[in-house]
This record gives structure tokens, C-alpha cells and sequence, in this order.
């Protein structure tokens, strides 16, 4: 679970509470406003050990470091975005992965939820159904959704074997491969970046969609330095 810039330590100390009561562990903390704190442990609540391991980070792209699969949640919808999936089907997306996976659940801020630059970092979104007329959920309490679906799919689907097949791309490699595309695109004059639009963005979203593995990503890079290569040929 990834918390990005929590302003409440109460409701990282409830997230905490939240995910030890369905066995999960591994808390990730996006500059918080105030952690450690004695309200984060009061309200974790026989959860200290949660707590006590949490990782703090001071960006993004250090919470999702080595992630090969991200889902972030959001209550409202975007124009353009990820796919959006319920909790339930989020918990057998993320049970089916690679056994060697490192997933990642994002949590936007209390207030504002993700930004749109946060949003693209994912290959889903999940939206928790709730009353139209108040559909605003607090964190921990979202965070205790989605531990629970994970909890009841544990038993459901085993995780899918990675034997002799190529390891899912890395978030880095992600970002490694989304530069590579932008320089080239500007360089062949495809992108203008005084107007780019949302060309990237709906880059972003199609290889989320499509989770290459580090072997196509290599192809893909290649492919891009060949092309380089020959225009300044």
C-alpha cells in the first residue's frame, strides 16, 4: 500500500490497523505531513508493527521503485485514463500476477485525491462503489476495502508461474522507455513540445495497458535507437 502525501497521521496509523487485520504488511509513505506521530500510533491499535516498518520516501518514484504493476485508486473518473476496475476485480488482477511481481495499491491525498501526472504512473484505476450523493470515502477506510478484497482473493487464484518466461518490466524501465519515446518523438519532429498535447499520456496509457515484459522493452528501446541512429545517418 502506497500513501501519497497523507495530511492526517491518524489515518496512516488506521491504514496501518486496516492492513494488519487482512496480513498485510508493507506500508509506503509519500512525504507525509507528520510521521511518526503519537496519533499514527494510537490509532493503529496492535497494528505498531506496520507502522514501525513503514518506508518513508520523499517522491513517486522512489515508493514505486522495482513496481511492475500499479493500480491507483480514485473516486472520480477521467476523460482520459487508465481502465477502471472495482475492488473485486482489482484483487483478482493483482492475485493473477507473476509470483516475482512487486504490485502496487496508490492512495492519493485525503482532499484531493491523485493528480493526473499520479494517474498515468498506473495501468488501472479502481473505483469503489458507493452512494452517488456521498461517494467520498475516508483513507483508511478504502484502504480497509481494498485489503479485504485482497484477503478474500488470496485463496481464489494462485499466482501465475514466471518459469522460463521474461520478468515483468519495472516501473523504472516504464520511465526509461516513456523518455526514450518522448526524446525520440521530438527529434523526428512528431512531437512539438511547446504543444504536446496529451500525445505521452495516451502513450503512457497504451503500454500500461499492453505490460511489456523487460525482453519487449528491450525490442522497443532497440528499435528506437535504430531509428535514431538512421535519421542522423
Amino acid at each position: 500500500m502506497v500513501l501519497v502525501e497523507p495530511s492526517h497521521p491518524g489515518n496512516i496509523g488506521a491504514a496501518a490497523r486496516a492492513m494488519r487485520t487482512m496480513c498485510l504488511d508493507t506500508l509506503v509513505l509519500v512525504r507525509p505531513a507528520r510521521f511518526p506521530h503519537a496519533d499514527a500510533r494510537a490509532r493503529a491499535s496492535g497494528a505498531l508493527d506496520v507502522l514501525e516498518t513503514a518506508r518513508v520516501t520523499d517522491s513517486l518514484d522512489d515508493a514505486l521503485h522495482g513496481c511492475t504493476l500499479v493500480a491507483g485508486t480514485s473516486a472520480r473518473l477521467r476523460a482520459l485514463g487508465p481502465p477502471v476496475l472495482t475492488p473485486r476485480d482489482c484483487a483478482a488482477r493483482l492475485r493473477q500476477a507473476p509470483a516475482t511481481a512487486d504490485v502496487a495499491l496508490l492512495f492519493g491525498r485525503e482532499r484531493t485525491g491523485l493528480t493526473n501526472e499520479e494517474v498515468a504512473r498506473c495501468h488501472f484505476l479502481i473505483q469503489i462503489p458507493a452512494n452517488p450523493d456521498y461517494s467520498s470515502l475516508n483513507l483508511a477506510a478504502a484502504v480497509q476495502v481494498l485489503a479485504y478484497e485482497l484477503f478474500l482473493a488470496r485463496d481464489v487464484a494462485a499466482p501465475l508461474t514466471t518459469d522460463g518466461e521474461p520478468s515483468p518490466a519495472t516501473e523504472e524501465e516504464m520511465q526509461g522507455l516513456y523518455s526514450h519515446l518522448e526524446s525520440a518523438a521530438v527529434a523526428s519532429g512528431f512531437l512539438d513540445p511547446q504543444q504536446p498535447k496529451y500525445l505521452m499520456r495516451r502513450l503512457r496509457h497504451l503500454f500500461n495497458r499492453a505490460q511489456p515484459d523487460q525482453r519487449e522493452i528491450n525490442i522497443l528501446r532497440g528499435l528506437l535507437n535504430a531509428l535514431q541512429q538512421g535519421k542522423r545517418g
